[in-house]
């Protein structure tokens, strides 16, 4: 199977995207290329031959307070930083007609990669996502992602990251 996402263009058809989560269409189809020109977030795109879209994520740079982190994750950090650099996965989804073929797991294995790879040119020491709902909540969890006590948001820290690649 041929997997390959690229940042999202003019090129890619949207407008039929549908996830199943309203908000994650609706942020494809009126958003992300604001979101993308402003420099809010980048998008990437797994798209079929003709171009439509299958699949998307969205990263940005964030911080996280030092506070939700665990004693034990805060032990390894130097005490002056009080928010740590990190990599938002803001959203992550696939088209229905592409959902149970292992696309979600392939957008997060690149999702991952890449802030990996970008973690050594800008600082970034976790990656962290807020999902959306229980079944993103359990879909982060099977990956190793770890709730953040009292902030919604799920964590893994790229040394982690690092050990799967």
């Amino acid at each position: 199977m041929h997997f390959q996402t690229v940042p999202l263009n003019s090129s890619h058809k949207k407008g039929h995207f549908q996830c199943g989560v309203v908000l994650l269409d609706n942020y494809l189809h009126t958003q992300a290329k604001q979101d993308v020109k402003r420099k809010l977030s980048s998008c990437f795109i797994l798209a079929d031959k003709n171009n439509n879209v299958k699949g998307y994520y969205t990263l940005s740079s964030a911080s996280i307070p030092r506070s939700i982190l665990t004693d034990a994750i805060q032990k390894k950090l130097p005490p002056s930083y009080k928010d740590l650099p990190c990599t938002l996965l803001g959203r992550l989804a696939v088209d229905q007609k592409y959902q149970g073929k292992g696309n979600g797991e392939m957008l997060l294995v690149d999702a991952l990669k890449r802030s990996l790879d970008t973690s050594s040119i800008v600082g970034s020491m976790a990656i962290v996502v807020d999902p959306i709902d229980d079944n993103a909540f359990k879909f982060y969890q099977a990956f190793g992602f770890v709730a953040l006590p009292d902030s919604g948001k799920m964590f893994l820290p790229m040394a982690t990251i690092a050990e799967l690649f």
